[in-house]
């Protein structure tokens, strides 16, 4: 059967933006574009503090986990959200126009009851958990920490009490090795150990850091980006050379500086040319992009802070992606605040876009350029795709999707999650082809997380390493295929995008929904299935055609963007 769409690229579509006319942008109205950076951060300040328990005379004064402290709804408090501390002290800080929250008092006193409360609730050994008691998590504590170091300066604390509990913090952070490669995490830890070395004037750390670094810079792909379990997500690179960033600093290095320049010049390819940043077709699929390493690495590679001037047009123009849920909200609070208040006044030219196609071998991501056209494909996810035509989003296409009765069971089987993908690649022309993958569904039950706690209350509390790896390999790295097999080709011809989906099947009788979407994903990754604009892009619905195809007759969609 075959199912042709012919999308039309200059319809007004949903979430898509053009700024062409912002092309000739002065350094004075970019500078006026730095305030973008304070607004979005400034109306998180809101939320957070209603996170806070700021009762002074509350047993949990200082926490910001309300799931906790107010609704009681959970049996510990996440030490992740302690990082909020950070985002509140910049606000008090920070003489931003319109800042409400600059040198309040009250603010001052919650900052130092949040750091207080992360000493008096984190384990003997300085760590904090995040998701389940005894995790002693290696993100929430080097997040955490980096947030209360850079409070504890900027509001020029002084209490010894905190002092010692930062060192018993890094003295940990330095012995920990968490289960797989998060190079964000190793940046975080690396950049706590130098401002904590600095703060307390000691040398303690000193081989410590070198061998995180080192290990760190050993995770650098040749392609330029750093491995975020097992692949390539350009949101959290970012995180990542915004910590390098101020490590060099810090602590300037030629090797740290060529390492760096890779890896901003990488970044600069995935800025879209609507002013967004990253998606789906990433390996975890996140829409993050942490501004301030662009503004600092800007002072000596003044192309680094081109991406934040094309990042600040798609602010703009609404294009910022929601991270304002309970558990994320931070983490780009205080690096836009950073970005503000760091931001470089002399600004480089605008510069032409990148008119070259690249392909990162090693990332498995293709981009294909053509004049006014961009298409970005993750090859690993079996073809997943963005495409822009003249400044504006066309298409967001997360592949093939099937919910699928299996017994009692409905199962969901995704193309973009496969053990093993065919490709080949052309000029002009891209096929991918595998069996589509089971989605990962698993959700918690009240047995299962009794099951939990009760491990984690015994045996597990000696071995959280080995529970992360289990639950890392359910939520995230295994695959299990599907008994569907799909090819996706890619032809340019006639300056558009000519896209074929073909999907095989022994019988369709047990598949009860079919389409394509544009923002499907089935891994479990904290910052992505955030909300987009681009993701009001409407549903393909492939259902009626599936329903109609009799046994081992394959389904056909032909495309043109």
């Amino acid at each position: 059967m075959w199912v042709v769409y012919f999308l039309q690229t200059n319809l007004s579509d949903t979430g898509s933006h053009s700024f062409s006319s912002e092309n000739d942008i002065t350094n004075t109205k970019k500078n006026k574009m730095r305030d973008l950076f304070a607004q979005e951060a400034l109306a998180q300040i809101p939320k957070i503090l209603t996170l806070l328990d700021r009762n002074i005379h509350s047993p949990t004064y200082g926490c910001f986990d309300r799931n906790f402290w107010h609704y009681k709804i959970i049996d510990f408090p996440s030490g992740m959200a302690q990082e909020f501390v950070l985002p509140l002290t910049l606000a008090y800080n920070l003489k931003i126009p319109n800042n409400p929250y600059y040198l309040q008092e009250m603010i001052y006193r919650w900052v130092e009851a949040g750091i207080l409360y992360a000493a008096h609730t984190a384990h003997p050994n300085g760590s904090c958990d995040d998701y389940f008691p005894f995790e002693q998590a290696s993100g929430a504590t080097a997040f955490s920490l980096l947030a209360s170091i850079e409070s504890y300066q900027i509001l020029e604390l002084n209490n010894y009490e905190i002092l010692s509990f930062f060192e018993k913090q890094a003295d940990w952070l330095v012995h920990h090795y968490e289960i797989g490669k998060l190079a964000n995490h190793e940046a975080l830890i690396v950049l706590c150990l130098e401002l904590l070395s600095i703060l307390l004037e000691t040398s303690k750390w000193d081989t410590a850091k070198a061998h995180r670094l080192s290990r760190l810079l050993s995770w650098q792909s040749q392609e330029g980006w750093f491995i975020e379990y097992s692949g390539f997500d350009p949101g959290y690179h970012t995180l990542t050379i915004s910590c390098l960033a101020r490590i060099y600093e810090l602590n300037p290095s030629e090797k740290l500086k060529h390492i760096i320049t890779k890896a901003v010049e990488l970044a600069a390819q995935f800025i879209h040319p609507d002013g967004s940043f990253g998606g789906e077709y990433a390996s975890r699929n996140t829409y993050n992009f942490f501004p301030h390493g662009f503004e600092l690495v800007g002072k000596w590679l003044p192309a680094a802070l081109s991406i934040n001037d094309q990042f600040l047009i798609g602010l703009k123009n609404g294009l910022a992606p929601c991270y304002a849920d309970d558990h994320i909200i931070g983490h780009h609070t205080w690096n836009y605040f950073f970005a503000w208040r760091d931001f470089v006044a002399e600004r480089p030219v605008d510069i032409n876009r990148d008119v070259a196609s690249l392909w990162l071998k090693e990332a498995q991501i293709l981009i294909k350029r053509r004049p006014g056209i961009e298409l970005y494909v993750s090859v690993n996810k079996g073809g997943v795709f963005k495409l822009f035509r003249n400044q504006k989003l066309v298409a967001s296409d997360t592949h093939l999707s099937l919910q699928v009765r299996k017994g009692k069971t409905i199962l969901n089987a995704v193309s973009h999650l496969s053990g093993n993908y065919d490709v080949k690649i052309f000029q002009d022309e891209i096929v991918i082809s595998a069996n589509m993958g089971w989605a990962k569904q698993t959700q918690m039950s009240s047995l299962k997380l009794i099951v939990l706690r009760l491990v984690m209350l015994t045996f597990g509390r000696f071995f959280p390493n080995l529970i992360r790896k289990i639950l890392q390999k359910i939520l995230i790295t295994g695959k299990k295929d599907a008994p569907f097999y799909f090819m996706r080709h890619f032809k340019y011809k006639d300056g558009s995008w000519h896209i074929t989906d073909e999907l095989f099947a022994k019988s369709w009788s047990n598949v009860i929904s079919a389409g394509i979407g544009c923002d499907q994903t089935s891994i479990y990754v904290v910052m992505s299935r955030i909300f987009q604009i681009s993701q009001l892009q409407p549903w393909h619905d492939l259902t009626t055609e599936i329903k109609q195809l009799p046994p081992g007759q394959p389904l056909r969609i032909e495309r043109k963007f």
